[in-house]
């Protein structure tokens, strides 16, 4: 008897802590930047990574993901190619922006929450955080964000006097039961 008792929160953390992939094709990683003043805006894809999500306890979670620098889409394919180069996102040399969690804590609202981790471009690695939301689809979480960055923290866009300094990253990101 007393085995079960020791088991049994073991147990059921497994069952409410579970690991989900990320859906590349059900999710968005967006960004916009001013560019000579017009905001210009785009998009990355090849989304992997997983999430270890646990609504009743979120210091338990983690969260894994990255994108793919190449699939840059901003819809101008002269402009993709210029910011696939080394000036910019190096994506020869740099081929996946990654972010990893180190921390998540609940918000004050329902399904609101706080993430504290690392976001890696052109191997520089910086502490960013963040508030997103969570809700369940069928079966599954999406999970919504937002960001701001500074470009030049990341080595991104050398010194140009045309781009902003300053970004932000939109995420709406689904991880299917699976």
């Amino acid at each position: 008897m007393l085995r079960l008792f020791l088991i049994l929160p073991f147990l059921f953390s497994f069952i409410t802590a579970q690991v989900w992939k990320l859906s590349d094709t059900d999710s968005t990683v967006k960004f916009k930047i001013k560019n000579l003043g017009v905001q210009v805006t785009g998009s990355f894809t090849g989304l992997t990574g997983k999430v270890n999500f646990d609504s009743t306890n979120p210091g338990a979670s983690h969260f894994e993901a990255s994108v793919n620098v190449s699939t840059i889409n901003t819809g101008i394919d002269l402009r993709d190619e210029h910011l696939r180069s080394d000036d910019y996102f190096d994506a020869k040399n740099h081929p996946r922006i990654r972010f990893v969690s180190s921390r998540i804590a609940a918000g004050k609202k329902s399904n609101s929450y706080t993430m504290w981790g690392n976001l890696t471009v052109r191997e520089t690695t910086r502490e960013i955080s963040f508030p997103f939301s969570v809700e369940s689809k069928d079966g599954g979480y999406r999970f919504i964000g937002e960001f701001k960055i500074n470009r030049r923290d990341y080595k991104v866009g050398g010194s140009s006097f045309t781009l902003s300094d300053n970004l932000t990253v939109y995420l709406d990101v689904f991880a299917p039961k699976g």
